[in-house]
């Protein structure tokens, strides 16, 4: 006679990381104060910074999470300031021809 088979259980599944929905604000730098909304029937992504109500939206998809709203936001302010870098620069050098 042979012995049983013996049953393993199969291994414990790993738990996927919960991603953030609070993050700093690019404008005040309060810590946790921005807040980030999805809005997926509509198809808009919204943040929102709780201290100085600065608000940002950008149109998502399904695959669209919290933090690709705030990297839409982050980015849209660094092209921001570069245009204004730009704009200076140009005022700047006009400026400079009319003093000579």
């Amino acid at each position: 006679m042979g012995k049983r088979k013996k049953s393993s259980k199969p291994p414990p599944k790993k738990k996927r990381p919960v991603l953030s929905k609070v993050f700093d604000c690019p404008f005040c730098d309060h810590a946790g104060s921005c807040s980030c909304e999805l809005k997926r029937d509509a198809g808009i992504g919204k943040i929102e910074c709780n201290v100085c109500n600065a608000t940002f939206s950008t149109p998502i998809n399904n695959l669209s999470e919290a933090i690709d709203v705030y990297s839409d936001w982050i980015d849209a302010c660094e092209r921001a300031n570069t245009q204004a870098e730009e704009d200076v620069g140009e005022v700047g050098e006009v400026g400079e021809e009319y003093a000579t």
